[in-house]
């Protein structure tokens, strides 16, 4: 058997990991770090770039460049690029592909199958959106798993007594509340809640909004309404939101932002929280409705997990502990361990993890719309799965020889008020008097989560039935489709070899010219500071098109700027150590 894999399929970052000898390693991207940017970006040329390099162009290429996808998944979105239109599966196939080339060259050895993971809150659309992403990606999903149930895996908190664990997940753009009670080698999910619509993007809003609208103050231009402006500023407001977590104050500088003008201000972290405040806010309605929907009060929570780089947000985890009354748990690394629980699970079913039981949950009620447009629920939530629930309707008008079935997801009294995930007729119902007929419509959950709906007339022994994977699925020819053109873009991988590694190298040249800058702002004049700015849109542009020679040209010319900046800083700091020293008295 192959090696099976452990997908953390983030909004921001992607996260690979597999079992070695037993235990779980995270697998080092080519490109650096363990975290593979989930970015996606088409250059000149027809090319395509994934990871690092797609989100190190994305100042200069923003129209192109394609992040946060996961917000999109299981819905109509289409996005266009050059007048041909993707959807946010195919987007995702292709930071899976990515994902999965990482694991293969890291490993060794072809692999086939993977366990990926989804927040808690993920409906049925987004879970079958992930499913189908996998397929493009060539990937066989040997389960779909929710993030929390991952990392509560990771922690390896089965192995202890019986207890109750919340975990706080607060990702790139979803945030989840998950309760689990485990202990002795089970796991059962008793509640989750959150909000797929919350994460550490929001919080890069409020920055850009901020940093945007003081430079309004002073220029009357609002910058954020030019593409490469506002890509430039949400690059320095995540840097921003980053060095705050560490520092109580941060300067963003972005030279020549707009008709050669600098916006530079200054930010501290009380100020950044009382920009967010509101953010912080959402995150407490979802964690009192997952005790409540639980039966437990914070009292009752045995160990609070966080999970997710927005996470380390000094307020989130000032938060937790005034919620919970309890310092919470970040041993592990909170990018990294959804992605070791995934592979754990990768594990179970595969045979070298034993002694482990995962009850998962759903997350939102299924039923469907019955006469008047009332929702019946027939699955509620919080239900554990894989699970099966049926009951008895009948037709609403004398002589009805059809039932229309729509299949509804929510909490919601009114059907209107709920997600619709599809629908199908029965028909061939015998003619009789309203109220006579019997039909039984039956769910089934499987253990990815996935829902089969089917209509049964007691009668006459008819059946139709509907796997309601989502209503927005791919269809087989769609799939194929872009199957063949992933055929494409792999047999232009080895002829885009060189590209890539020149790019790595431009990369890496911009990072270190940031070094030197950051490292020596005291010594550093304006004009040196904007000289290296200017270079490096240089190489970042050159990236945006894909074209190697000139990707070699704009380096060199940096390389030059750098060389010749460290050395008249060498030589201001020697100035500085000979006046220091002549000033020194000398006793007799």
């Amino acid at each position: 058997m192959s090696t099976a894999i452990g997908i953390d399929l983030g909004t921001t970052f992607s996260v690979v990991a597999y079992l070695e000898n037993g235990k779980a390693r995270v697998i080092p991207s080519s490109e650096g770090g363990n975290l593979i940017p989930s970015v996606v970006a088409f250059i000149d040329g027809g090319f395509q770039l994934t990871g690092k390099l797609a989100r190190a162009q994305a100042a200069a290429n923003p129209i192109r460049t394609i992040a946060s996808i996961k917000r999109w998944m299981g819905s109509d979105k289409k996005i266009e690029i050059e007048g041909k239109t993707y959807t946010p599966q195919e987007i995702s196939g292709f930071i899976l592909r990515k994902v999965k080339r990482e694991a293969e060259a890291y490993i060794g050895e072809k692999v086939e199958k993977a366990v990926i993971t989804v927040p808690a809150y993920f409906n049925d659309n987004q879970r079958q959106a992930t499913m189908d992403a996998a397929i493009f990606a060539r990937l066989d999903v040997m389960r779909i798993i929710n993030e929390p149930t991952a990392a509560s895996l990771a922690y390896g908190l089965h192995e202890k007594d019986l207890q109750h664990i919340l975990v706080w997940d607060l990702g790139g753009g979803t945030f989840d509340v998950s309760i689990l009670e485990l202990g002795q080698g089970v796991f059962e999910v008793k509640a989750v809640n959150g909000d797929t619509h919350l994460g550490g993007d929001d919080w890069d809003q409020k920055i850009m909004d901020y940093a945007a609208e003081e430079y309004v103050k002073i220029h009357k231009i609002d910058i954020r309404e030019d593409r490469i402006a506002l890509q430039r500023l949400k690059e320095a407001s995540e840097r921003a939101k980053r060095e705050l977590s560490q520092k109580p104050l941060t300067n963003i500088r972005i030279p020549f932002i707009d008709q050669g003008r600098d916006l530079e201000i200054s930010l501290t972290r009380e100020k950044f929280e009382e920009l967010s405040c509101d953010l912080l806010e959402k995150m407490v309605t979802p964690s009192k409705q997952a005790l409540k929907d639980a039966n437990l009060t914070a009292k009752n929570i045995d160990r609070v997990i966080l999970v997710g780089g927005s996470t380390r947000m000094p307020a989130v985890q000032q938060l937790a502990r005034e919620l919970f009354e309890m310092e919470p748990y970040k041993d592990i690394n909170p990018d990294e361990v959804v992605a070791v629980g995934a592979a754990i699970q990768a594990g179970v079913l595969t045979g070298e993890v034993n002694h482990i039981t995962l009850v998962d949950i759903t997350p939102l009620s299924l039923g469907i719309e019955t006469m008047g447009g009332i929702f019946t629920r027939i699955i509620g939530r919080n239900t554990p799965v894989p699970t099966t629930c049926g009951q008895i309707f009948t037709t609403a008008q004398d002589n009805q020889t059809q039932v229309d079935i729509y299949i509804l997801q929510g909490e919601r009294a009114l059907a209107a008020d709920n997600v619709s995930l599809g629908k199908f007729n029965l028909d061939n119902i015998p003619i009789a008097r309203r109220g006579e007929p019997q039909i039984e419509v039956a769910f089934h959950i499987d253990a990815n989560g996935i829902l089969q709906v089917s209509a049964f007339d007691l009668h006459t022994e008819n059946q139709k039935s509907i796997n309601i994977n989502s209503s927005k699925r791919l269809s087989r020819g769609q799939i194929n489709k872009m199957l063949e053109e992933a055929e494409r873009y792999a047999a232009d991988d080895e002829k885009r070899k060189e590209h890539i590694q020149i790019g790595i190298c431009a990369e890496g040249m911009i990072a270190s010219a940031q070094v030197v800058m950051e490292e020596n702002l005291e010594i550093l004049d304006k004009f040196q500071i904007d000289e290296i700015e200017k270079a490096i849109l240089k190489v970042k542009a050159a990236l945006a098109q894909g074209k190697s020679e000139e990707m070699k040209l704009e380096m060199d010319e940096l390389r030059k700027i750098i060389e010749i900046v460290c050395s008249e800083i060498r030589d201001k700091k020697e100035k500085r150590k000979k006046m220091a020293h002549s000033k020194i008295g000398v006793l007799k």
